[in-house]
């Protein structure tokens, strides 16, 4: 352990003798929905869900046929995984025949017109939401945007920020608490490969999410492609990855108002191939502007800074204003394996992880280490399953295994700390099993998949459904009460009436809308 980790736990052990360290958290689930014979639904977002522009806790993503389930934020795993799976039994309520795909990598995709943009009706915000989802169906396809990820929203206690500006002689206030998150957020960066490897669960694909494009995937049977050794098919180049980007978007996190300035410049820098396509043909929206982000959801990262602003009110101008208020955790594959795509063992890891990156110190990022954490995620998601392969730790070569065991020690202070702090045994339990996958690569669940498919043998397709429908299986056998059902009911209702609101409400036409949209980058 390092010094500084070593000093901080022991002022921190002082600091909360009398009481536990709790964390904030949040869980936003993406899936596909599948009809039975396992393709992609052509039906519209169902109506007993509500409006998806306005519902608190479902919504949809890309496109319409994929379900986003939140989670408010809970206090513990437990609170937040009861959430999620109150979520999921409503979900299934009323889906009928169809079923969640389990799994990050979609399914058998037709061609590409076939995958229906999300729509959320004709209100100036739901417009934008829609043309925003056009654009990005311009820019890179609309099979991309069909892989779903588990997302992690995470926050400290107030209590801590009090603890550690004292231990640092600072002043406890937001310009502090942000410099702080972007000192975890550069960490995670740094050390992304290990939860990449560790919860990696998309090594295989179906050949329609490739048709008609280059890839450097293998055969595994004639309606599936994998890498012998990968982890993350999802994180890497068939991913949320974009060249543009890759070319000409360098989001730095060395600050707030460098992250803030170098996102709303890319907001509002002209991209020439996209500049060519325009914004609008024969008075039909293709995007949101022909810059090289449509907005700062478009940037495709593994980790971003967030907070709440209020509604109709600019994202990072508020971010500027405000202040980081939490982050969010973008590498997570929705893990087939579990019904809910996610368990306690995982979230209590992050939370060690995260932890252990806000306590350590935090190299500022120049294009050497940025250059080495896209090179590190890049050899992790290909070939991560093979743990001799080698990756560079600030200039210094190690193996996944040799660098992992050191990250995953000094893990473990943090969540015996944790679990004496809090009086519980759950972090060093989710730690230790972490440790057993570095020890046995068979552990992890990309390796996983890959034996059960061949095992069979059995096609991706086939692997993902069986989860799929064992999953919904399980969710109907938890039928809703009746107390239940009328909340989620209530939850429903209300959305609509609150779209109906935002739809009546009058408005500037669709034009100057985007201009003044556009126009609050400008200042940033």
């Amino acid at each position: 352990m390092t010094h500084l980790l070593t000093d901080s736990l022991t002022f921190l052990s002082k600091a909360y003798a009398d009481g536990p360290l709790e964390f904030n958290r949040g869980i936003e689930r993406e899936a596909l929905r599948v009809d039975a014979a396992g393709k992609l639904a052509q039906t519209p977002h169902p109506t007993f869900l509500g409006s998806k522009l306005t519902h608190p806790t479902i919504t949809t993503d890309f496109s319409e046929s994929q379900v986003e389930l939140i989670t408010p934020v809970a206090k513990t795993a437990d609170a937040a995984l009861a959430m999620l799976n109150d979520v999921h039994r409503y979900v299934y309520s009323g889906l009928g025949d169809e079923t969640l795909w389990s799994a990050s990598m979609p399914c058998v995709l037709g061609e590409e017109q076939s995958i229906p943009l999300a729509q959320y009706g004709p209100s100036n915000i739901g417009r934008l939401k829609t043309t925003y989802r056009q654009g990005l169906s311009n820019r890179y396809g609309r099979a991309m945007q069909t892989i779903c990820a588990i997302h992690y929203n995470f926050s400290v206690d107030p209590s801590l920020w009090q603890h550690l500006s004292h231990l640092e002689k600072q002043t406890n206030d937001k310009h502090y608490r942000s410099q702080r998150y972007f000192d975890l957020m550069r960490n995670f960066r740094r050390l992304s490969w290990l939860p990449i490897y560790l919860f990696g669960a998309s090594p295989a694909a179906c050949k329609s999410f490739v048709k008609g494009r280059k890839h450097s995937l293998q055969d595994f049977d004639a309606d599936s492609l994998f890498l012998e050794n990968a982890t993350s098919l999802r994180n890497g180049d068939l991913g949320y990855q974009s060249e543009t980007q890759a070319g000409m978007l360098d989001v730095c996190y060395n600050s707030l108002d460098n992250y803030i300035g170098t996102l709303a410049k890319a907001i509002c820098t002209p991209h020439e191939i996209y500049q060519r396509l325009g914004v609008k043909h024969d008075q039909q929206y293709l995007q949101v502007s022909g810059n090289i982000l449509q907005s700062e959801a478009e940037f495709y990262t593994t980790i971003r800074a967030k907070c709440v602003p209020p509604k109709g009110a600019n994202f990072l101008a508020t971010l500027k204003d405000e202040g980081v208020e939490y982050i969010e955790v973008r590498l997570l594959d929705v893990n087939p394996y579990l019904p809910l795509g996610i368990d306690e063992t995982e979230i209590h890891f992050l939370d060690v992880f995260l932890l252990y990156c806000l306590l350590i110190a935090s190299p500022e990022h120049d294009p050497a280490l940025c250059a080495s954490v896209t090179s590190n995620l890049r050899a992790v998601v290909h070939n991560g399953q093979d743990t001799s392969t080698i990756i560079d730790n600030l200039g210094q070569q190690q193996s996944i295994k040799a660098w992992g065991q050191t990250v995953l020690a000094d893990l473990m202070h943090v969540a015996q700390w944790l679990d004496k702090t809090n009086g519980v045994d759950v972090y060093a339990t989710s730690v230790g099993a972490q440790q057993a996958k570095l020890a046995d690569s068979g552990k992890i669940p990309s390796a996983r998949i890959i034996e059960d498919m061949r095992a069979e043998p059995m096609p991706f397709f086939r692997f993902a459904m069986n989860q799929s429908q064992a999953h919904k299986a399980e969710f109907k056998r938890q039928a809703l009460s009746q107390t239940e059902l009328a909340y989620f009911q209530a939850l429903s209702e209300t959305s609509r009436r609150e779209q109906a609101k935002i739809e009546a409400t009058p408005g500037p036409n669709f034009d100057a809308y985007l201009e003044a949209m556009l126009k609050t980058y400008q200042s940033l």
